[in-house]
């Protein structure tokens, strides 16, 4: 085969095809997966949880759960943090270099903490 620039055109257009449907098939395969157990929190307790950060002590209306590898890679870690709405506004994802294919990052609102604030 003769190195042309419309044949490494072709091979480079016929690549990003097979990455995309790699990424798709991936994608599909972990759609069935579970996802993270939902935070126990006792609605019931006598004070609600506290922000997580130092220095702040507004009631925590947030949850932040971080779920990533290991440094040592012998498995997953699950990081978790009680925010209130400004330092939760502010959160993002701190272990993105240990990110895998079940790394997770969501910011959950607590349980009751709204429900109660709407009646």
């Amino acid at each position: 085969m003769v190195d042309t620039k419309d044949g490494r055109e072709d091979q480079a257009a016929n690549e990003e095809r097979r990455q995309r449907e790699r990424e798709i098939r991936e994608a599909r395969s972990r759609a069935d997966e579970p996802e993270p157990p939902a935070i126990d929190w006792d609605e019931d307790a006598d004070s609600p949880p506290v922000c997580h950060l130092r220095g702040c002590d507004e009631e925590a209306t947030f949850v932040v759960l971080e779920r990533y590898q290991e440094e040592t890679g012998k498995g997953p870690v699950e990081a978790l943090a009680f925010m209130c709405q400004d330092h939760a506004d502010e959160e993002s994802p701190t272990n993105l270099d240990h990110a895998y294919d079940d790394y997770v990052f969501r910011v959950d609102p607590l349980p009751g903490i709204f429900n109660a604030e709407s009646t």
